[in-house]
């Protein structure tokens, strides 16, 4: 009797530990409903506010999506690229990916405000940022899909991963590869978010290695054109921009693919993708079926999105997205 006292005792322990253990993941678990009751009406906030901004300024989109991506390769989504730098505190806006580059920040803060009007204290600045990135991409012409919600804001940010963690424009395959599955992103999520440089422009620090280069993966043509407003000499037209897409930099299209099949890729980073490599198919697939790319696009931006979200009682809802509470 004792011993299978004991039995039950160790039994209805260990299912009440797993049972917590459940509790406790499940509470963790980002959801589409997050907010259906306590900001009911959040996602249409946050649109008009884009779409406001897109209207006014088409690359902000691009910017605001890459304003998600760098959020989330440093640490997870946790709204850190959002932060300013004090005093006694150095954020992620100022490292190397991220500085005179980085914008956006203003947009964040005007949807911000309105659904503080609207639900104070309720929803995170990394979740604004997640459900402004998946609306930059429709208003352009790209995929949608369901933002999952619950992450609550970081109350620290990296320089220093920002500079290690966030991929270079000078990054080879391997590099890149490295890096995804790092983070849990397949091949396939490398190419296929890769894509979404279909819009936006980069600085001419970014391509000018690749454009004075040597390089038998670039078209002459297309190099000569990037250089009449890039100049050889670093320190002479650094901020000059470029559409990472030469022919449609204001739509979310599959034409950045077809860029790189014909050595047209702005980036380094960009034209290894096709370049002899493990991801030339799926960059070939993509080029001939957009609603491939579309389809695995926004698949991996929500996997992309569940990279180490700081949830439960973790992390903080900020009042201002630039500063701690």
């Amino acid at each position: 009797m004792a011993d299978s006292g004991f039995r039950g005792v160790l039994i209805l322990s260990l299912g009440l530990g797993l049972f917590m253990l459940f509790l406790g993941t499940a509470s963790a678990q980002l959801s589409t409903g997050f907010y259906s009751s306590s900001c009911p009406n959040l996602l249409s906030t946050v649109k008009t506010s884009v779409r406001s901004a897109v209207s006014k300024e088409a690359r902000m989109g691009s910017s605001i999506l890459r304003l998600f991506f760098h959020d989330c390769f440093v640490n997870g989504c946790d709204g850190s690229i959002l932060l300013d730098d004090t005093s006694s505190f150095t954020g992620e806006k100022n490292a190397n990916p991220n500085r005179n580059s980085a914008r956006g920040f203003d947009v964040i803060d005007n949807i911000k405000t309105a659904v503080e009007n609207a639900c104070p204290g309720v929803v995170s600045c990394a979740d604004i940022l997640a459900i402004a990135a998946r609306d930059s991409v429709v208003l352009l012409g790209g995929p949608s899909w369901n933002v999952k919600l619950g992450r609550r804001d970081a109350t620290t940010a990296s320089q220093s991963q920002a500079n290690s963690d966030i991929p270079a424009p000078t990054s080879t395959l391997s590099q890149l590869t490295s890096r995804f599955s790092a983070l849990g992103l397949s091949n396939t999520d490398l190419v296929a978010l890769s894509g979404g440089h279909t819009i936006g422009q980069a600085r001419c620090t970014t391509f000018r290695g690749r454009i004075y280069s040597n390089a038998t993966n670039i078209d002459s043509t297309f190099a000569t054109t990037r250089q009449g407003n890039c100049p050889s000499a670093s320190g002479s037209g650094d901020n000059n921009l470029a559409p990472l897409d030469l022919q449609t930099p204001n739509s979310f299209d599959n034409n950045y693919f077809k860029n790189l099949l014909q050595n047209k890729g702005l980036l380094q980073s960009d034209q290894v993708l096709f370049n002899g490599g493990s991801t030339d198919s799926t960059v070939q697939n993509y080029a001939k079926a957009p609603a491939r790319f579309f389809s695995d696009f926004a698949a991996a931006m929500v996997r992309m999105s569940d990279i180490s979200p700081l949830t439960g009682s973790n992390g903080e809802i900020r009042k201002n997205c630039r500063k701690v509470n």
